[in-house]
């Protein structure tokens, strides 16, 4: 008899969990994978996207392009989820699940900092990475602030990614010399863990002569003024704003009895939920580490792990480790690296690997070999 395991959301988080699970026990599971969208992109490539360096063609990866042993993927959205019963509810058809794990990640709350809808451009949607890039295309010069608005979101390094890739793209045009760039970011530092990798990554943003705001969040936009004011009472002027808006959790978790102040509680070492076998991974959690790709990865093959050992009658698998990294792009096909590791030691630690061609390639095989293990048919 075969376990129903029912996965919503297909990201990093979820990809990698049908992968891992149909691998290692396709003739114990059925899984249906259900995404609101027909295609998968890395976060990462939407700058690929705004920077015009990469055509929307050459981002997404078709989600039938999956072809792994029980797999199914249907192109659905999730309207209601009881996590009791395991029953979900889309806009097609109603699941009953043995297993379920919501993989739902986060969305944007644009309203949630006056201002930016009329005035501002949000980058970290696919649509609004459109909007960036033809901004940018348009700007003349002046003043760039590139502003994280929440407390939460998703990679901790993107701010100072994209402030650096703003620098690099004006200076291709001839406008860096009449524009200023400043980075607003309510974190204490870009990698709060490390004092040292946070040191590095801002004497880079200085030598790139990038104005860095740290702890300070833009509280709203002002339209008719252009000016972005910064929740300390300073005023910031600007001719293009571009925000990091708000996250929260998708209205359909939020009304489920899953979460609690907004997002999923979850066991950090296995992602069990409070109810039996309901788990929860990626941003949509309040697990004890950072939204990103990287790390749902992780715990999608933590729990990819539990699952697989639950169904064999196997010994527990060892608790996720918190272990991940993400790149930091500069410009100029040179990257950055940052390993950390949250969770095994007293500490979380955080190691920054200098920018180089050589992690820019890295970085690409990395993509490559993500595309290939989910997408592609499983070959061992």
């Amino acid at each position: 008899m075969t376990e129903h395991v029912v996965v919503l959301g297909a990201g990093f988080g979820g990809l990698e969990l049908v992968t891992g699970i149909s691998e290692a026990i396709p003739d114990k599971v059925r899984i249906t994978l259900i995404d609101k969208s027909g295609a998968f992109m890395f976060g990462f490539s939407k700058l690929d996207v705004m920077f015009g360096r990469r055509q929307a063609s050459e981002v997404w990866n078709a989600y039938r392009g999956i072809d792994k042993p029980g797999v199914e993927f249907r192109q659905e959205t999730v309207t209601a989820i009881d996590p009791k019963s395991r029953r979900v509810v889309t806009d097609v058809a109603t699941y009953d699940a043995d297993i379920l794990v919501v993989a739902l990640g986060a969305d944007y709350d644009v309203a949630a900092t006056p201002g930016l809808a009329e005035d501002g451009v949000e980058f970290y949607s696919f649509a609004g990475a459109e909007l960036a890039r033809d901004a940018l295309a348009a700007f003349k010069g002046g003043g760039v602030v590139v502003g994280v608005l929440g407390p939460f979101f998703k990679c901790p390094g993107a701010p100072v990614e994209t402030a650096l890739l703003v620098d690099n793209y004006l200076a291709q045009r001839g406008l860096r010399e009449s524009s200023t760039i400043h980075l607003v970011n309510p974190m204490p530092a870009p990698i709060p863990i490390s004092q040292r990798t946070s040191s590095a990554l801002v004497a880079i943003l200085e030598e790139h002569g990038i104005e860095y705001w740290p702890g300070s969040k833009v509280a709203r936009l002002d339209p008719e003024h252009h000016v972005a004011h910064v929740d300390d009472g300073r005023e910031l002027p600007y001719d293009l704003f571009l925000g990091i808006p708000v996250h929260c959790a998708p209205e359909v978790v939020v009304a489920s009895e899953l979460a609690e102040d907004g997002w999923i509680p979850v066991d950090p070492a296995t992602f069990a939920t409070k109810f039996p076998n309901v788990y929860a991974i990626g941003d949509v959690t309040s697990a004890p580490v950072p939204r990103a790709g990287g790390i749902a990865e992780g715990e999608a093959a933590t729990v990819a792990k539990v699952l697989i050992a639950k169904l064999t009658n196997d010994s527990d698998p060892v608790p996720y480790d918190g272990v991940a990294g993400c790149y930091v792009e500069l410009g100029d096909d040179l990257v950055g690296r940052i390993d950390v590791n949250f969770l095994s030691y007293d500490t979380p630690v955080a190691k920054f690997t200098a920018p180089s061609a050589a992690l820019s390639e890295e970085k690409h095989e990395w993509e490559s070999t993500r595309v290939r293990r989910w997408f592609g048919p499983i070959t061992s």
